[in-house]
């Protein structure tokens, strides 16, 4: 049944938000003129884990406090845990006090946790799935969710394939022709290339393609998005992105945590899969591709995948020159004692899990031939910080040697995705005075100062695209399929020669020193944030 929707809170179908209320000004947020999802119910399996309390509940709170998302807006939780939805509602509502972007607003709550229901039940057990079911009808009939639903996987992958074929026996999948069902399935995809595989073809045996949303938070963050709009909205970087004006690209991602209690899982992964699979060479293909014809999201994804094809895989004598492993020891982080990764929990003492990885990857195409693609991640490093940098060549000939008494810089423009998003462009200028020295400076843009608003949560950005259908930043099929060969030849080099021991850095450094000597050997050294 209609049901009336105060003007303050969410927005009506089809709504185009171009005015609202006096505290909420859509130019300042970025969302002038944003489309309202149809009205839908959204399924969160494993919603009364972490990820629905920190980030997924307080990104559709903040969306439902700018008025984009559809009246009717509905979310049912579906767990094993305990819970009525009473008491669901009241530990949501802490969260999104804890967590959420925007400022709590009573009314705002109010009218979004209507919308909020708990089903209790275990993933694996078909007869729970029932209950499931019937809360999706009442939906469409009560708040009108006209049969469209958003399934997203907020569990442990071992549940994602009797998730997925429970909904298929149910036919979850299948509305009518003028509804949708997509589901978003949570990282990690897979382990290697061989389950990568074999999840696509469970999902796709169930959803069609154009409606599973891969999800990578990076994707999702301002500074990310902002590849596509530097380089393809300015004429002035366009023309120099490429081997003759570009001598190598570093991407960096350094966490200051360590591994959160997370032992069984980091013993796994280590930081190639947990970070360089997805992150990190989803960075490098926004990076190196080619112009897309449009900004659909199956052309921006052509492109990107293009770029992962063109890197070359390695064999084990790539593997040994061109990587480099590290594992933190204990040390100081922040003026806080941690202990080294043998002695976190849970963790093998005489583990060779690697907790740091340097690579250098070569994108054997017209543009990038003989441009070094420099990765570098670690966890317990220094500080937590994640960016692009691009260096420049230096000029062919450099008339200003003898005047300048220090070594002079490249120039170097940074993409800088976190904490504090921004770009910033390094160039020398002239030292004001009688004699022709030149000084490096920078050129700084900032989010927060440019704009003065704090930029929007990854998942305020993803959940509002996964709504709307628009996959453009999300990950498709074939670019899990090709990050994987790539991850996986890298490993199985490591497993040919296995390490009886990894290099060690101290917590709070910026990585082992074999990480700085394989840059020297290149001639190039690592930019420190």
């Amino acid at each position: 049944m209609d049901r009336p929707v105060p003007s303050w809170s969410i927005a009506k179908e089809g709504d185009i938000v171009t005015s609202t209320t006096p505290t909420f000004n859509p130019l300042r947020e970025g969302l002038h003129s944003q489309r309202i999802p149809d009205p839908c119910a959204m399924v969160i399996f494993g919603a009364s884990g972490d990820l629905t309390y920190r980030k997924l509940i307080p990104a559709l709170y903040d969306l439902a406090f700018a008025r984009l998302l559809p009246a009717g807006f509905s979310v049912v939780g579906f767990a094993h845990r305990d819970m009525t939805t009473e008491s669901f509602r009241a530990h949501l509502c802490e969260g999104v006090q804890r967590f959420a972007r925007r400022p709590f607003d009573p009314g705002v709550w109010d009218v979004f946790q209507e919308g909020i229901s708990y089903v209790r039940g275990s993933f694996t057990e078909v007869a729970d799935y029932t209950p499931l079911m019937s809360e999706l009808t009442r939906l469409d009939a009560e708040r009108g969710t006209l049969g469209n639903r958003l399934f997203y996987l907020a569990t442990p992958p071992d549940f994602y394939q009797a998730i997925i074929e429970q909904l298929g026996e149910r036919g979850a999948q299948a509305g009518s022709e003028d509804s949708w069902r997509r589901i978003i399935v949570e990282k990690p995809f897979g382990e290697d290339l061989e389950s990568a595989r074999e999840l696509n073809q469970i999902v796709n045996r169930v959803f069609r393609e154009r409606d599973v949303f891969r999800i990578d938070h990076y994707l999702g963050k301002e500074t990310v998005q902002n590849i596509l709009a530097f380089r393809f909205g300015n004429g002035i970087y366009e023309p120099l992105w490429n081997r003759h004006y570009i001598d190598h690209v570093q991407i960096f991602v350094a966490e200051s945590i360590g591994i959160e209690g997370r032992g069984p899982y980091y013993e796994e992964a280590g930081a190639t899969r947990d970070m360089v699979q997805n992150h990190m060479l989803q960075l490098l293909s926004l990076v190196g591709m080619e112009p897309p014809v449009s900004l659909h999201a199956d052309a921006v994804r052509d492109e990107k995948v293009k770029v992962l094809h063109a890197i070359r895989r390695m064999d084990l004598e790539l593997v040994r020159h061109s990587t480099v492993r590290g594992q933190y020891t204990a040390g100081y982080v922040a003026g806080e004692r941690v202990p080294g990764y043998c002695e976190e929990e849970r963790v093998n003492p005489q583990s060779t899990t690697e907790t740091y990885v340097a690579l250098q990857l070569a994108v054997d195409n017209w543009r990038w031939a003989g441009v070094p693609f420099y990765l570098r991640t670690g966890k317990r490093l220094a500080k937590r910080v994640s960016e692009i940098a691009i260096q420049f060549k230096p000029a062919p000939h450099t008339l200003f040697e003898n005047e300048t008494p220090f070594e002079m810089e490249p120039n170097i423009l940074a993409l800088e995705i976190q904490p504090d998003e921004g770009i910033n462009l390094r160039f020398k200028v002239k030292v004001p005075g009688p004699q022709m020295q030149l000084r490096p400076v920078n050129m700084v843009f900032s989010y927060g100062s440019a704009f003065n608003v704090q930029s929007p949560d990854a998942y305020e950005r993803l959940l509002l695209d996964a709504l709307l259908g628009d996959g453009t930043l999300f990950t498709r099929r074939d670019e899990v399929e090709a990050a994987w060969d790539i991850v996986d030849r890298i490993i199985a080099g490591w497993e040919m020669e296995p390490a009886e021991s990894l290099p060690g850095y101290e917590a709070g450094s910026w990585g082992p020193p074999e990480s700085d000597l394989f840059m020297a050997n290149d001639g190039r050294s690592w930019r420190r944030p």
